[in-house]
């Protein structure tokens, strides 16, 4: 990053600059001053990632198939129509997905400053930030933008505002001097300033010494760049499933229409079409959409408590995250510098709570607030205001005391000014009282105010300061001084024998809704882990207040953690809790180390030093009231209220999303096992296929489909936050999906064959279109109404099943078209159907409540089983 070595001319002069001529051969060899960004891809290869997802393969394939049938053979378009919208659905919710994915750089490049003052040739002048050099002197003044990295050669009672790099609220002071060459932290090197940060207070100038990608936001672009997202557990769950469909389909397909060709039971093209149509009942095609209507369910729910979902897989990540890595300042913290104790000479030290100071802390309190600049407006837009995070914190406690600056300056007023100095680390203010005598305050460290005291105060004074600071407090010490006459305005020759006030102590406090939410999420076996730019002892200070630091647990700085080999980060990282003084590269480094032992990662940010990891980990959560556009961009949700509980409500919708998800696929490829087994075994029997192409299409779209849509709408069950997270390898069948779909699959294989057989063979003459209709509305309304059992993994009550009344209304809604299909004899003709008896229809409408009967009793007797082994 640092060029300075290779590009500064040793003839440059801070007081001249660069000339003309230099800028123009330098921008040629480097380039303007602005953030690259990759070439995104083209929309056609958008469309091709889409595409070549296993389940659209199939899907694809199924398309191709009917179509072909469809064309050549005259086989009907309902197929190919119906599938090929399911998987042009698909392909438009993906590219959905992708495009705001994509605003994350677009953000960080707008950050660019449009101009900046420059000394050129001797004068000064303003030049587009683009058109910056290395080499260039910039000068900088409060309110500026800092526009590219560079060293400073003079400071001015300089604060930069570099929360967007390093995530800290508080200003840095900044110094010529620096804190040596071996610091590594961006914010510890206070002798240089960087793109993109914000000068808050004072003046300097800058000798350039990087710009475009090679500064440190350059260098957060290029991670951007080269961080790519990972596959989410559903979507690779879900694509082992395809496969083991793609397999049972193809292998189905292939064998029934060998059996049929040996058996001789038809022409060429209709025993293909028995193949295909065995082919299409493997494939659940509406799970793609159900999968896509529970994620965009999630989303509406989790809008309603405060989060934003922009990346639709994030809704099932969220649900199983392992590791919550956050943020402190902002996320964790109230993101505002508040003094929480004083003390004064004499007393003991006083807590600052809601209720009004004691006479001596008011005393204290008003010191600082004369030699304050710092203000608070509150207009229709909001809260608006001026000055740095420590100054802020004096007068918001002024405001909680019904004081203002205003009314103290009325009877103080100031007549002379010492501004803050980063070498002094302090400022004075000089005011005239009432009666016409003046008083001195300074305030600023307290190891650099020349206060008088004895021996015994100094003693007292140490003990409360390294009190203070073992609660990772920041201290500020006033001290005073009186003058009977006009003392003059050389204030720093009258900063002697100061009378001592007392301290402050100052913390960023943590968010009164944190602690609960960090112990509600190691009730469900996440681990909360703290990433902070700040300084450990702060961080593991706030870690402990609020139950994320124990005792046995590790804090690691930045650079201790560059000392770390990759191996050894692995092997440490599950015993850290916080991390401190960490670099963009370094949050990145966490959480790889973390997904590498199978963790699924959320990361919480609001900086621009925080888009790269929110961009790398499994979940990346922004805050949406102080995260940047930068930070926004690269999450895949956005808390609107910047609270840590409400990622702790995502969790628990993220497991319902989940839970129901994993209830649609039990739903609906036990049956469509079943319907495989059903064409082996009536081909096997010398039946022929009990059920032509077109009926298991409606039974899969429609009988399955609709009921299926609306499981996404099913609350969640007690136990979602009472369980860890899914184990990354664990497979879609685990904890007895697979035995479940078993259950299930035998059930349909035999009632169906069993139906079959009585329609075609015992209540009718060897008529095949009775059984198949028999076996149609048992099949259809039967796999329809055991969505009950399935709905809920405890004992089916009355409440449960009247909890979701929109699944009532579709399933309603769903037999009444299967019973009209049944019935009316132009949907019969179309479906190849035949009206029933009523003993058929008696019989049938029986036999359809069997499936449900059995699963219901055998999930009883499972949780007996459970009870007997407690």
């Amino acid at each position: 990053m640092n060029q300075i070595a290779q590009t500064q001319s040793p003839h440059t002069l801070i007081e001249t600059g660069l000339s003309q001529a230099d800028v123009t051969k330098r921008q040629a060899a480097e380039g303007q001053n602005v953030l690259q960004e990759q070439r995104p891809p083209s929309l056609w290869q958008k469309i091709g990632r889409q595409l070549t997802e296993v389940t659209t393969i199939i899907l694809l394939i199924a398309v191709a198939l009917s179509t072909y049938m469809a064309i050549v053979l005259d086989g009907g378009w309902t197929k190919p129509i119906v599938i090929g919208a399911i998987v042009l659905l698909n392909v438009v919710i993906g590219l959905y997905q992708e495009r705001s994915a994509e605003r994350a750089l677009a953000a960080l490049k707008q950050m660019s400053v449009p101009t900046a003052r420059v000394r050129r040739d001797g004068r000064e002048q303003e030049i587009p930030a683009s058109e910056i050099v290395v080499g260039d002197i910039v000068l900088l003044k409060a309110g500026d933008q800092v526009p590219a990295d560079g060293i400073l050669e003079s400071v001015t009672a300089l604060a930069v505002d570099e929360a967007i790099l390093t995530g800290e609220s508080e200003a840095v002071e900044k110094s010529v001097t620096g804190n040596g060459a071996d610091v590594q932290s961006v914010g510890d090197q206070i002798n240089r300033v960087f793109s993109g940060t914000s000068v808050t207070r004072g003046s300097g100038i800058m000798l350039v010494t990087a710009i475009g990608m090679r500064t440190q936001l350059g260098e957060i672009a290029d991670l951007l760049n080269a961080t790519k997202p990972h596959e989410t557990l559903l979507q690779k769950r879900l694509s082992k499933l395809a496969l083991i469909l793609t397999g049972v389909a193809v292998a189905g397909g292939a064998l029934i229409f060998g059996l049929s060709m040996v058996q001789n039971l038809g022409s060429t093209a209709d025993n293909l079409m028995m193949g295909i149509s065995l082919a299409v009942a493997a494939v659940p095609e509406t799970l793609p959409v159900i999968v896509t209507i529970s994620l965009a369910v999630g989303v509406q729910k989790m809008a309603k408590k405060n989060a934003i979902i922009r990346q639709l897989n994030a809704v099932e990540t969220i649900g199983s995250v392992d590791v919550i890595a956050s943020d402190k300042t902002g996320t964790l913290t109230q993101n505002k510098m508040t003094i929480t104790r004083l003390w004064v000479p004499g007393q003991t030290p006083e807590m600052v709570t809601d209720q009004p100071l004691s006479e001596s802390g008011l005393a204290l309190i008003k010191y600082f607030g004369l030699s304050t600049n710092a203000t608070i407006d509150q207009t229709d837009a909001g809260e608006q205001t001026s000055g740095d995070a420590t100054e802020l914190a004096i007068v918001r406690l002024l405001a909680q005391q019904e004081l203002t600056r205003r009314q103290l300056e009325a009877t103080r007023p100031r007549v002379a000014e010492r501004p803050f100095s980063s070498d002094i680390k302090s400022m004075a203010t000089l005011h005239q009282d009432e009666d016409g005598h003046y008083l001195l305050i300074v305030k600023g460290a307290l190891d650099r105010l020349p206060v008088t005291l004895s021996t015994s105060q100094r003693d007292q004074l140490d003990q409360i300061h390294q009190a203070f600071a073992k609660d990772a407090l920041r201290v500020l010490a006033v001290g005073y001084r009186q003058f009977d006459q006009d003392p003059g305005d050389d204030l720093a020759a009258l900063e002697t024998d100061l009378t001592f006030g007392g301290l402050i102590g100052l913390i960023d406090p943590p968010r009164p809704e944190a602690a609960p939410a960090v112990k509600k999420a190691r009730a469900a076996g996440i681990k909360p882990v703290m990433i902070t730019g700040d300084h450990p002892e702060t961080a593991q200070a706030i870690a402990q207040q609020i139950g994320l630091y124990q005792p046995g647990d590790l804090t690691v700085t930045g650079a201790q953690m560059a000392k770390w080999s990759d191996d050894k980060l692995q092997e440490k990282v599950d015993q850290v809790s916080v991390f401190a003084r960490v670099s963009p590269e370094d949050k990145i480094r966490i959480v790889n180390a973390w997904q590498i032992q199978g963790k699924v990662v959320a990361m919480t940010g609001d900086g621009v030093n925080d888009a790269p990891a929110l961009k790398a980990a499994d979940v990346g959560i922004a805050m949406g009231i102080t995260g940047t556009e930068v930070a926004k961009g690269a999450a895949d949700m956005i808390l609107t209220d910047d609270n840590f509980a409400t990622i702790i409500d995502a969790v628990a919708s993220g497991r319902t999303i989940y839970q129901n998800i994993l209830k649609a696929v039990e739903f609906l490829v036990g049956v469509n096992f079943a319907q495989i087994f059903l064409m082996l075994g009536s081909v096997l029997f010398g039946w022929g296929a009990p059920l032509i192409a077109e009926q298991l299409l409606l039974i899969n779209v429609l009988a399955d489909g609709i009921p299926g849509f609306y499981l996404a709408r099913e609350p969640g069950e007690a136990s979602a936050m009472q369980a860890p997270p899914i184990p990354n390898d664990q497979s879609i069948f685990a904890n007895g999906l697979g035995k479940r779909m078993a259950w299930r699959a035998g059930i349909y294989t035999g009632l169906t064959l069993g139906i079959y057989a009585l329609g075609r063979f015992v209540l009718s003459d060897n008529q095949a279109i009775v059984g198949s209709t028999m076996l149609f509305i048992v099949l259809a309304i039967g796999s329809m109404i055991d969505i009950y059992p399935i709905k809920r993994r405890e004992p089916l009550t009355w409440a449960a099943i009247k909890s979701n009344r929109s699944l009532n209304i579709a399933l309603a809604v769903a037999a009444l078209l299967i019973l009209a299909v049944a019935i009316l004899p132009m949907l019969q003709q179309m479906f190849a159907l035949t009206s029933l008896t009523a003993g058929q229809w008696l019989i049938s409408l029986v036999a359809l409540l069997i499936p449900t009967f059995l699963l219901e009793a055998l999930k009883r007797w499972r949780q007996i089983g459970k009870q007997t082994i407690r």
